[in-house]
């Protein structure tokens, strides 16, 4: 059974490094083609928030820890969280 992962991350105040791996980031989590995917920047660009099904936490885990921001150390502070949704919406 797939659970449901939200992922919230900070950026560190580096935004020429971040311009440069935002492309990266973006295909790789295009690349996953996770189930119930979600994602985008706050309006701020100060990080942003994913939202995708996984098996369970270690691999919602993993896919974080691969996250070319993660990987290139731009994130200051981020958590993933298993995310229980209420109510879905259609439209």
């Amino acid at each position: 059974m797939m659970k449901r992962y939200a992922y919230f991350y900070f950026m560190k105040d580096e935004p020429d490094r971040i311009r440069n791996v935002v492309p990266d980031h973006i295909k790789y989590w295009e690349d996953q083609q996770l189930s119930q995917y979600l994602g985008g920047p706050f309006a701020d660009r100060r990080g942003g928030l994913i939202s995708f099904a996984a098996p369970h936490d270690k691999e919602a885990e993993l896919l974080v820890a691969n996250d070319p921001f993660v990987r290139e150390g731009l994130v200051d502070n981020k958590w993933v969280k298993e995310w229980l949704v209420e109510r879905k919406t259609t439209g």
